[in-house]
């Protein structure tokens, strides 16, 4: 008979939090994680509360109502319909060619990015002139840079598809490129269309997007209660978290320590990066989700997992899908197969357009021109390639890296615009 003892208790076996033993469910860290952050976050607002007191007004609907300056930002969003309907005219025009006259499109073209141009001025020189509020103003200048966006991919794919009519006239022997489905040029042009491609979730203009089959009703009360929620949150958190961060500046940055510029850089990296986490789900998740489930818009695949990305350039290609997708369909794939540019070269353009949306985003609604968001932007150029060395090394530390460039960017660019308006709201008036 075997004795227990003769068995052995000991063979070669690595640790469960060495990298060669394969383990990986790390759930129980995970929600020890959850409770640490609820605990520490706990404390943080009421350690909050009893230093400034509770600083979020809730009558700030009455308040935009009863405040005049607010509305310009309404007008400014109604006129947007004007440059819309434009570029749609021009298009009716351009679809009565009944043969190639590069000439006469050629004029019409111009005019069509004339009328791109003067979408991004526009904002600009209204919101100079009418000083709307901030807020306001920022969601008026993000509207028109998507209608930009939207008609410039509207005026590229019907460009084609004229061309590809044109020669199939021309040529009937020789077979052009033509869209299957029900629609097709120049029957896409109408107003139903262009305003259905105006208010769905993409970038990217198609004669026949795909379709869901119905509309769910609990879907759209979901996601409306997302929204009124977090949005709720993200407002209670600006006014009573970074807010009393943001006052305690009283003089330009080049008047404090270097150690207290990190001191008030590190306070406020995290509720930055928690109202940056949350605005991602509120417009990403919930806002263009609901849009989708409105219209039947069938592909609702508008980020991927950036939260896995393991380098800069991987995150840039997940975290905005409509974005990414309408730069290699408009920008880089042009550039590199039509005019034959360097792949390098093509990769610089796309970034350098998304550099400066981001700024114009920024400046336009303060009403100061400042370079602080276009190079937080191309500063990542040089990061990405640091960070895809240490990613060859262990892609954990990629990873990790990839979240301390976002954590910590994002509130150096802040801290720098609040110096800028310090200074022009202070400084000079009091000079």
């Amino acid at each position: 008979m075997t004795s227990v003892l003769d068995t052995p208790c000991h063979q070669e076996r690595p640790s469960l939090l060495s990298a060669s033993s394969g383990y990986e469910n790390y759930r129980g860290f995970l929600n020890l994680l959850y409770v640490i952050l609820g605990i520490g976050s706990c404390r943080l607002v009421l350690e909050n509360i009893i230093q400034y007191g509770l600083l979020v007004e809730f009558d700030w609907p009455i308040r935009f109502l009863q405040d005049p300056t607010n509305w310009p930002s309404v007008l400014l969003i109604l006129l947007v319909n004007c440059f819309i309907l434009f570029d749609f005219a021009l298009e009716k025009r351009l679809s009565q060619l009944q043969q190639s006259c590069p000439k006469v499109e050629n004029q019409y073209v111009f005019i069509q990015f004339l009328n791109l141009f003067i979408i991004l001025v526009f904002p600009a020189t209204y919101i100079y002139w009418r000083q709307p509020n901030p807020v306001g103003a920022f969601i008026a200048v993000c509207i028109y840079s998507v209608v930009f966006l939207k008609l410039f991919s509207y005026i590229h794919v019907n460009h084609r598809y004229r061309k590809a009519l044109i020669e199939k006239k021309n040529d009937s022997h020789e077979k052009a490129s033509h869209p299957k489905g029900p629609i097709v040029y120049p029957n896409n042009l109408s107003y139903t269309n262009l305003y259905y491609f105006m208010f769905a979730p993409t970038l990217c203009y198609e004669l026949n997007f795909p379709r869901s089959p119905r509309i769910r009703k609990r879907f759209i009360l979901r996601r409306c209660g997302e929204i009124l929620v977090l949005l709720s949150l993200q407002y209670c958190l600006g006014q009573q978290w970074i807010l009393p961060i943001l006052r305690t500046l009283d003089r330009p940055l080049n008047q404090y320590s270097t150690l207290q510029n990190v001191e008030r850089l590190l306070r406020l990296a995290l509720p930055n990066h928690l109202l940056w986490l949350i605005l991602f789900y509120v417009y990403f998740h919930s806002t263009l989700n609901l849009l989708a489930e409105l219209l039947r818009f069938g592909d609702r695949l508008f980020y991927r997992d950036w939260w896995n990305a393991t380098d800069l350039y991987e995150f840039w290609n997940r975290w905005n899908t409509s974005v990414h997708d309408f730069c290699k369909r408009h920008v880089y794939k042009p550039l590199v197969v039509q005019y034959g540019f360097n792949k390098i070269i093509g990769s610089l353009v796309v970034f350098a357009i998304s550099a400066f949306f981001h700024e114009y985003l920024i400046s336009v609604p303060l009403r100061m021109l400042r370079p602080w968001s276009f190079l937080a932007m191309m500063v990542q150029l040089p990061m990405g390639l640091v960070v895809r060395r240490i990613k060859h090394e262990n892609k954990t530390y990629g990873n990790i890296a990839v979240w301390i460039s976002l954590i910590l960017i994002q509130p150096i660019a802040i801290l720098l615009y609040i110096q800028d308006l310090f200074y022009r709201d202070f400084i000079k008036d009091k000079s």
